[in-house]
């Protein structure tokens, strides 16, 4: 076969997951206890969202129905925020996003405990911008999140990719956290969490930023 002639190829329409970690922060591992044990002290107390989670088939706790306004609640949860701020705001930046002053707002932060064989089906985030999570327990065999292509039902006539693909040629992309990591997305990526195949529970806390 005749080798063809010189060519380039141009990624387009890219799509980008922010990752940052926390680890590295001065009194960590004190500042993630903190935030463990406010988490499972709200799951312990919010009979609204307990109730809500089991209504709505929610295998563990998540405050996303109750109490969804936390770092007015906590001051581990304003903390948190400030974080959540700042990389929103760097996240934006990246995007080349064209936001007047001021105009990134924290539109909800809410708590996410899964127990053992817990997921969350695959979603979007609705009326935001920035999507995220914040991780503070990870036990082994944890769930990773896994994001979904947004070409994936114009694919026509695709064959399966190869084994070994690149990540960016992947249908499906798996980001495993850790305690400390924050992830962030475009909110109309779509997403879920695959069932928890640890036998501890999961903690993390999810938000949302809109403009």
């Amino acid at each position: 076969m005749s080798q063809p002639y010189a060519s380039t190829v141009t990624p387009l329409f890219t799509t980008e997951i922010y990752r940052a970690d926390l680890s590295d922060m001065p009194d960590f591992a004190v500042y993630l206890e903190e935030i463990d044990d406010t988490c499972r002290a709200f799951a312990d107390e919010d009979e609204a969202g307990q109730n809500w989670s089991q209504q709505k088939g929610y295998l563990g706790y998540t405050s996303y129905g109750s109490l969804n306004n936390l770092p007015l609640l906590a001051s581990a949860f304003e903390d948190l925020k400030a974080h959540t701020d700042a990389h929103a705001a760097r996240f934006v930046e990246i995007l080349e996003y064209d936001l007047p002053a001021g105009a990134l707002k924290l539109d909800n932060m809410w708590i996410n405990i899964l127990e053992p064989m817990g997921h969350h089906s695959n979603h979007i985030h609705p009326h935001s911008l920035i999507s995220g999570t914040f991780y503070v327990s990870v036990p082994d065999g944890a769930s990773a999140l896994k994001f979904e292509d947004p070409r994936l039902t114009s694919f026509m006539n695709s064959p399966p990719r190869k084994e070994g693909a690149k990540r960016e040629h992947q249908p499906f992309v798996y980001e495993a956290p850790k305690p400390g990591t924050i992830l962030m997305w475009e909110s109309w990526l779509r997403h879920e969490v695959p069932i928890n195949l640890s036998e501890d529970i999961r903690i993390s806390i999810s938000f949302n930023y809109s403009w």
